[in-house]
């Protein structure tokens, strides 16, 4: 990082306001037939969704792997899906296709918005026109284009500071945040990634159910997604690089990697093989010794 994200990361770590701005899909269903349709598509239960409240999902093929993770907010009736730049249109199309089978509708709203991550950000949403996702960090907003100026001179006055997109990688890694097509992609099976919250257990028959379910009830994952510090800050780690065990056992992979000023280390998010995912386990990437730590870096 140059000087000023370092500046603008100690200021966001010790409270003070930073946003992100990001194309985002924004994607609206509702339908009489909308919850019936959802709970067959995603792997969590719309059905126990309550108003203004969100949950996280996934999109699996039939073999259980992930075609997108998305949040799913119920608000006025409707189902709102926030999805990343990188599976919006697969997760439209994947939407899109039922609603010539019943009473089930499906509006793109993403032209309409622009997207602000915020970190340290709670609030209460003070504009009915704005839509919220609560974060473990701030809260991420759908602000219409015609609220943006306002907004923006809002966010001016209360000093946010503007993040970068190095910055907001380096802050994502530390959140234990997946991307997909870079920590995940249709190759990974849901349950893989251990994310709370994402799965129901008990609910009806979905696309690639019979597999997820399986894992869950007679065994476990292959591997999982997990965080990994170094011990030397000067680690030279890429993406991809395979991870040993101290014996020269196959690992897993690393996926995302950046440098933590909160930790004052090299970190990565890798997919970690079942028997080494217990946290403080070493392992080996090259030359150089990392511990397996839960996610987030940072709480």
């Amino acid at each position: 990082m140059n000087q000023t994200d370092l500046e603008n990361y100690e200021k966001i770590r010790n409270g003070e306001i930073g946003y992100y701005r990001q194309n985002r899909g924004l994607i609206e269903v509702s339908g009489k037939e909308a919850v019936q349709f959802l709970n067959g598509l995603i792997t969590n239960d719309v059905a126990k969704l309550e108003e203004n409240n969100a949950m996280l999902a996934a999109f699996p093929n039939a073999q259980g792997r992930t075609l997108a993770v998305v949040r799913v907010l119920k608000k006025d009736g409707k189902f709102l899906f926030e999805t990343e730049k990188a599976t919006h249109e697969k997760v439209y199309n994947n939407l899109f296709r039922f609603t010539f089978a019943g009473d089930f509708f499906v509006n793109d709203l993403s032209e309409k918005y622009s997207y602000f991550s915020m970190e340290k950000g709670k609030r209460e949403i003070e504009n009915d026109d704005f839509i919220g996702f609560q974060t473990r960090s701030g809260i991420d907003l759908f602000v219409p284009h015609e609220s943006v100026e306002d907004f923006l001179k809002q966010l001016k006055k209360e000093n946010a500071l503007e993040i970068s997109g190095e910055l907001y990688a380096v802050l994502r890694i530390e959140n234990g945040i997946p991307l997909y097509g870079i920590d995940m992609n249709e190759t990974t099976i849901v349950p893989e990634l251990g994310i709370d919250g994402l799965i129901s257990y008990n609910k009806g028959c979905y696309i690639g159910q019979e597999i997820i379910a399986r894992i869950y009830f007679r065994g476990h994952v292959a591997k999982q997604l997990r965080g990994l510090v170094f011990d030397a800050a000067d680690s030279e780690i890429e993406p991809g690089e395979e991870l040993k065990s101290t014996e020269g056992k196959s690992a897993g992979k690393i996926t995302s990697v950046t440098f933590s000023p909160k930790l004052g280390k090299k970190i990565a998010l890798a997919f970690v093989r079942y028997e080494f995912l217990t946290d403080e386990t070493e392992l080996k990437a090259g030359d150089f010794t990392a511990k397996v730590r839960s996610l987030p870096f940072i709480n």
